[in-house]
C-alpha cells in the first residue's frame, strides 16, 4: 500500500510546477588561449580554475543560490527526501572477518547513520560491541573510517580518516585491548594502506603541501613509501622507497601475513603495474622486479613459505593466477596454476586449504570451488544472478561470502567448504517490498556491430508503450566493471513507474583486457557510441522515448553524460553528470588526472591525440544555439580526484550555449569530495535533488 500511495502522490503533483530555465547569473569570460599543434583553443573560463579566488567563490555561491532555489520548488522534492529517508533506514551488516587475537569484526549501519560503526565479537554469534564508530569524529559525519590495519600480534590497529571527502589520508593508531589512541599521527597521506612489519608500518604519502591554498586541486608529484615506528613524530619517519626519476607514478606498499616479504606495487604510466618483491631474510638484495612491463597487472593474492600466488593478465586477457618462488621471482619463471577461462576471474579467495575462484560471466558472478593445486572441484550455488565477494583465511574453516543484485540488498551468507551449502548469515530486515519488480538482461548491438549487454528492473508487466521513464546509467573506464548491486536511492524511481537501466560499455572490465582496451585512449568513442546504441534501442524497442529517458553517470561516467549530450542532444530529456571529467585537454594538469592517461592519452601526446581528445571533450564540443537537455552538474568543494573545474567550466559554457527553454544548473556541495565517504545525510539530500530534477523534467 506505501508504494501504491506514493505512485498516486506523484501523479497528482507532477503538472504544479513547468520546467522552464531560471535566470541564471552571468559568468564572466576573458581571453585565455592555447595552442595545440598549430590549433588555437579559447578557454574563456580559465579563471574558474582557480577554486581559491574571492570571484570563484562568489560565483559558486551565485549558482548555489539559483540551483537551491529551483530544487526547492519542485514539488516531489520533499516527497522524494521522506521517501528515500524510509528505504534507507534498515540494518546493513557486512562480512564477518577473524583476527589473529581470536576476535571477529563486521562494520554495521543501524539504518541512517552517517558512517557504518565498527563492531567487535568475541566469537561468531556472541554479543557485538561497538570498537570504533567514526560517527563520533565529527558532528556532521564528514569524517570518513577509510581503512583498518592491525599490527600482526593485534595489540595495534592503524586505521585512516578523511575528511570532507577528500583522497588525503590521516592515520592514527589505536592499542586494541584497550581502545585507547596513542600519540602517533599521519597526515598528507595518500592512497595508502598500512602495512605493519614489527613495531611499526609502511604507508604512502606526498611531500607536505606548500600552503598556498591549491591541497585540493594542485599537481601531485613524487608519491613515496616511509617507514613510521610506533612512539615516534611523523617528521623522523624514513623514506623506506622513492622513485624521483617517476614523480607521476604511484608506490604502494604490502606485506604478507607472517611479514617475511614485501611488494611494491608501481602503477600510473599504463593500463597495468610493476610488482617487486622483498625477502626480508635478504634485505641487501632490495627489491627484485617480478613483471616484465606496466601493460600488463600482477597481484599477489597469497603466499605460503616461498610461493608466492598472483592474479595476472600477463598472457591471459581474462586472467590467470600463477605461482612464483621468492628465490626466483621474476615473471619467466612463473608457473600456470588456474589457466585463463572463457570468462573473467575476477577475485581469488584461498581458505581452509582450498581456493574459491569467482569469475565474471556476462556481468555477474560465479563462483568455483578448486583445490590447492587449482583443479575444480564444483560450482558454488549463488542465490541468483547477481554480485558475490567472498572472504576466508588459508588456515580457517570459516567463509563467508556477500551477495545483492538489482533486487536484493547485501546479505550476508556463511559457506561451508565441507558441504557445499551456504546459509544465510545476516539478512537485512526492510521496510521495503520488491517482489513487484524483475531484471531483466538484454543484448544491444552497438554502431560497429558490438554487442552490448544490459541490465533493466522494473515493475512486472510493463507495457511497451513508449511512455515509460528511464534512468539510463553507465560508466565505460579503467577496467571496472558494473555488475548487479542494489540500492534503495532507486525505489523511488520504480515505485513511480521508471525503469532502471544499467549499461556494460566497452572500457570497462566486463569481458577482459579487450574489452578495456576497446574503450580507451583513440577507441574512447566506442563508449559513447555503446551508450548512445542503448538509447536508441530502448526508443526503439517500446521501452521508453527521446522525451523520457535521463542519463547519468560519475566520475569517468559524468564525461560519458558529457560526451552523449553534446553527441546528441536531442536523444535524451534529462542529463545529470556527476564529478565529471570534462576538460579532456586539461585534465592531466591537476592532482592525480596525469594517472588517467592511459585510458584517455593527453593533448600533449601528438597531433592525433589532441585532436580525437578535442573531437568528443565534452566542454569543447558545446555548440552556441544548441537546444540541450535539462541538465543538472553536480560538484563538491573538497574534490580533489576531478577537480571542480572541470564541473564549474562545463556548466558555465552550457548555461552560455543552451538555446532551449530547459534549466542547465550546477549543485556545488560542501565539506563533500568525489564520493567516497560522504555521510548518508549528504548523500540522501543530494539523490533527492536529483531525482526531483528528473521527476520533474521528465513530466513524471
Amino acid at each position: 500500500m506505501k508504494a501504491k500511495r506514493f505512485t498516486i502522490c506523484f501523479a497528482m503533483i507532477a503538472l504544479s510546477l513547468s520546467s522552464c530555465a531560471p535566470k541564471l547569473p552571468q559568468t564572466r569570460k576573458d581571453n585565455t588561449v592555447d595552442v595545440y599543434f598549430g590549433t588555437s583553443v579559447a578557454d574563456p573560463y580559465r579563471w574558474l580554475e582557480d577554486d581559491t579566488s574571492k570571484e570563484t567563490a562568489e560565483w559558486v555561491a551565485a549558482q548555489n543560490k539559483v540551483t537551491d532555489a529551483y530544487l526547492r520548488k519542485l514539488p516531489a522534492r520533499n516527497t522524494i527526501l521522506s521517501r528515500l529517508k524510509e528505504v534507507s533506514d534498515y540494518e546493513k551488516v557486512g562480512v564477518p572477518t577473524h583476527k589473529k587475537n581470536g576476535k571477529w569484526y563486521f562494520y554495521k549501519n543501524n539504518g541512517l547513520q552517517n558512517q557504518s560503526v565498527l563492531y567487535e565479537m568475541d566469537e561468531l554469534g556472541a554479543e557485538p560491541h561497538v570498537f570504533l564508530d567514526p560517527n563520533t569524529l565529527s558532528d556532521d559525519g564528514t569524517v570518513a573510517l577509510k581503512g583498518t590495519y592491525f599490527s600482526r600480534d593485534c595489540r595495534y590497529m592503524a586505521y585512516c580518516v578523511s575528511r570532507s571527502g577528500s583522497d588525503w589520508q590521516e592515520f592514527y593508531v589505536m592499542d586494541v585491548q584497550n581502545r585507547t589512541l596513542l600519540e602517533d599521527h599521519i597526515e598528507w597521506a595518500k592512497f595508502s594502506g598500512a602495512a605493519w612489519r614489527g613495531d611499526g608500518f609502511y604507508y604512502s604519502a606526498y611531500d607536505t603541501p606548500k600552503g598556498d591554498g591549491h591541497e585540493y586541486s594542485g599537481k601531485n608529484e613524487g608519491h613515496k613509501v616511509y617507514y613510521h615506528k610506533l612512539g615516534t613524530p611523523q617528521s623522523e619517519d624514513r623514506v623506506f622507497f622513492s622513485n624521483p626519476d617517476e614523480p607521476l607514478r604511484f608506490y604502494t606498499l604490502d606485506v604478507n601475513e607472517e611479514e617475511t616479504m614485501a611488494f611494491l606495487f608501481e602503477d600510473g604510466a599504463d593500463t597495468g603495474n610493476n610488482l617487486y618483491v622483498m625477502d626480508f631474510d635478504n634485505p641487501d638484495k632490495g627489491f627484485v622486479l617480478m613483471t616484465r612491463d606496466m601493460k600488463h597487472s600482477a597481484y599477489p593474492v597469497e603466499t605460503d613459505g616461498s610461493t608466492i600466488y598472483i592474479l595476472t593478465n600477463d598472457g591471459a586477457p581474462l586472467n590467470k593466477v600463477v605461482t612464483a618462488d621468492l628465490s626466483r621471482p621474476d615473471y619467466k619463471n612463473w608457473k600456470d596454476l588456474i589457466p585463463e577461462a572463457g570468462s573473467v576471474l575476477e577475485g581469488v579467495t584461498f581458505v581452509s586449504g582450498k581456493i574459491i575462484t569467482s569469475y565474471l560471466q556476462d556481468a555477474s558472478t560465479h563462483a568455483w570451488l578448486c583445490d590447492i593445486h587449482g583443479a575444480r572441484q564444483h560450482e558454488i550455488r549463488l542465490p541468483g544472478i547477481g554480485s558475490a565477494s567472498f572472504n576466508g583465511r588459508k588456515d580457517e574453516p570459516e567463509c563467508f561470502y556477500s551477495f545483492s543484485s538489482f533486487t536484493v540488498p547485501g546479505t550476508i551468507y556463511s559457506y561451508n567448504i565441507e558441504t557445499g551449502e551456504s546459509s544465510v548469515y545476516a539478512r537485512p530486515k526492510t521496510n521495503f517490498d520488491l517482489s513487484e519488480y524483475e531484471v531483466e538482461q538484454k543484448f544491444v548491438t552497438s554502431k560497429d556491430g558490438t554487442a552490448v549487454p544490459i541490465f533493466l528492473t522494473h515493475k512486472k508487466n510493463l507495457k511497451l508503450d513508449g511512455s515509460n521513464p528511464v534512468y539510463l546509467y553507465g560508466y565505460g573506464g579503467f577496467d571496472i566493471s558494473l555488475t548487479p548491486s542494489f540500492s534503495s536511492s532507486r525505489i523511488p524511481f520504480l515505485e513511480a513507474g521508471g525503469i532502471y537501466v544499467q549499461a556494460n560499455l566497452r572500457g570497462g572490465g566486463e569481458y577482459g583486457e579487450a574489452w578495456h582496451l576497446a574503450g580507451t585512449r583513440m577507441n574512447k568513442q566506442n563508449v559513447f557510441d555503446d551508450f548512445i546504441a542503448v538509447a536508441e534501442w530502448l526508443i526503439s524497442q517500446k521501452y521508453t522515448s527521446s522525451e523520457k529517458i535521463a542519463i547519468v553517470g560519475g566520475s569517468n561516467g559524468g564525461l560519458l553524460v558529457g560526451a552523449c549530450m553534446t553527441q546528441r542532444p536531442d536523444l535524451y530529456a534529462v542529463a545529470v553528470s556527476q564529478v565529471g571529467v570534462m576538460d579532456m585537454l586539461r585534465y592531466h594538469k591537476f592532482t592525480i588526472g596525469w594517472n588517467w592517461a592511459p585510458d584517455y592519452g593527453t593533448s600533449e601526446d601528438s597531433p592525433e591525440m589532441f585532436s580525437y581528445l578535442y573531437g568528443y571533450s565534452p566542454l569543447h564540443n558545446l555548440k552556441p544555439g544548441t537546444k540541450y537537455p535539462a541538465t543538472l552538474v553536480t560538484t563538491a568543494d573538497h574534490d580533489d580526484r576531478v577537480v571542480p573545474a572541470h564541473s564549474f567550466k562545463f556548466a558555465a559554457t552550457l548555461q552560455e550555449c543552451n538555446s532551449g527553454p530547459n534549466p542547465c544548473l550546477i549543485r556545488i556541495d560542501s565539506k563533500a569530495g568525489h564520493g567516497g565517504g560522504k555521510p548518508l545525510s549528504k548523500v540522501l539530500e543530494e539523490q533527492a535533488d536529483i531525482y526531483a530534477f528528473i521527476f520533474e523534467n521528465l513530466g513524471m
